[in-house]
């Protein structure tokens, strides 16, 4: 644990230094890779650990954070509180740290709770319309309304069982509590129904908060519900039909739903729901190649839709508009940022040989096992995402470019940089497998 206070000490001396602050978490990420890799399970001090979940959610946070600061530097370059932007993302990473790697229910709550206060503040404080304040209050609430309940959960737990140590917890289960348990992950996830909180605050943020949203915080609810399966198992295989099934119709009616947006963004942000939404029925499922793939889809819809927004935001910086009727044809001037449109867009729609695809296959493989009548469901979400994630590219990149764009720059290569570190671990991190398949 001293050796992350040191990385924060060492942090908050280069807040008044944008590039130091960027480079320095670039490098905290790859040490962080590189030494604590654990096999199976490791000590990182008194109530932290290290496994293989563990380990992927914290490296996808460094790496997303890092990305935050490279495409925030707008922020920088007008000096719009740089300075206070940089200590939001380093309290960030304190909060997402300790979630991640926190083995005591009452920690993990407290930090699942302390990451809507630096969210709130990047879209609170950096947003770009007016109404990002009622979409502040949207996710604030109907987290919050979830989150209570979780909380006298925990509490019913240590009264019954003595401790709140993940792996030390033995319950009597009942439908209340299983209630109590899931639903404010599930909300996080989101699951359809409690979604409409996600695609608000994404229109509403800037790029850093739809970055860390899309990439970090709605795995969030993947992660707990992962955590508190060591305990629930047994019970969630009796009632996981019915989050399953809700699921699957979510994802089904959302896919459609992306067909007739006219905003890139609301369209990027609807897809992120379909895909949670099959990470909801991977979870239930409660089999291993479930959960395998829930893993492995959750870090690569991180980086692919982070980049899908990073690609949106450039657009946005350049026609200050996300409508497609004026942002069309994009392919005559900028023909090398529409090929990672392309990369993006294929890895949004799972083509190999990304990491999307791999967690899609482990996921279908479980549905089917669960049921064959899954196999319907399943067979129109995988065509309808991809004709939207064709329509996204297709409808940018051709077509006769709007007449009243007098004069776009150019793409410079800080931003040709920030697109290439989500596309090469999108579709580089399949030949990991390996290490994923030691989760379980």
């Amino acid at each position: 644990m001293m050796k992350y206070i040191f990385v924060t000490l060492f942090l908050i001396l280069y807040l008044n230094n944008w590039w130091l602050f960027m480079l320095s978490l670039m490098m905290i990420t790859f040490i962080f890779m590189h030494f604590n890799y654990p096999m199976q399970f490791s000590c990182l001090g008194y109530g932290l650990f290290n496994d293989i979940l563990s380990y992927s959610m914290i490296s996808l946070s460094y790496w997303i954070l890092f990305l935050m600061v490279m495409a925030s530097f707008i922020i920088y370059k007008n000096n719009n509180n740089p300075m206070e932007f940089l200590f939001v993302i380093l309290f960030m990473m304190i909060s997402l740290m300790l979630i991640f790697s926190s083995d005591n229910m009452l920690i993990f709550y407290i930090s699942f709770e302390m990451s809507l206060i630096p969210t709130l503040f990047l879209i609170f404080g950096w947003g770009y319309q007016p109404e990002r304040l009622l979409a502040g209050y949207y996710m604030l609430f109907y987290t919050l309304f979830m989150s209570l309940p979780l909380l006298l959960g925990i509490f019913y737990i240590y009264a019954l069982s003595s401790t709140l140590v993940f792996w030390l917890i033995f319950v009597e289960m009942n439908f209340y509590l299983y209630l109590s348990l899931i639903m404010a992950f599930l909300v996080k996830l989101p699951l359809i129904f409690f979604h409409f909180w996600l695609p608000k605050a994404h229109v509403e943020a800037p790029i850093s908060g739809s970055m860390i949203l899309a990439g970090v915080l709605l795995k969030l609810g993947g992660y707990g519900i992962l955590r508190v399966s060591s305990f629930i198992m047994d019970y969630s295989m009796s009632f996981g039909w019915l989050f399953l099934s809700i699921s699957l119709y979510g994802s089904f009616i959302v896919s459609l739903m992306c067909l007739y947006q006219v905003d890139m963004k609301s369209l990027i942000a609807y897809s992120s729901v379909a895909h949670m939404c099959l990470v909801i029925c991977g979870l239930m499922s409660m089999s291993y190649f479930g959960v395998i793939g829930s893993l492995i889809l959750m870090l690569g819809h991180g980086l692919c839709s982070s980049g899908l927004f990073c690609l949106a935001n450039l657009v946005y910086e350049r026609t200050h508009s996300r409508m497609f009727l004026i942002n069309k044809g994009f392919i005559n001037i900028w023909p090398v940022l529409s090929m990672f449109w392309f990369i993006l867009c294929v890895g949004n729609m799972a083509a190999p040989p990304t990491l999307n695809l791999l967690g899609e296959i482990y996921i279908i493989l479980s549905l089917v096992s669960y049921s064959w009548y899954t196999m319907f469901i399943i067979m129109l979400v995988s065509f309808f995402c991809c004709c939207y994630s064709i329509y996204l590219y297709s409808i940018t990149q051709h077509g006769i470019i709007y007449s009243g764009l007098f004069s776009i720059n150019f793409i410079n290569v800080r931003e040709y940089f920030l697109i290439m570190y989500h596309c090469f671990p999108l579709n580089l991190l399949i030949l990991s497998i390996n290490m994923f398949s030691l989760f379980l």
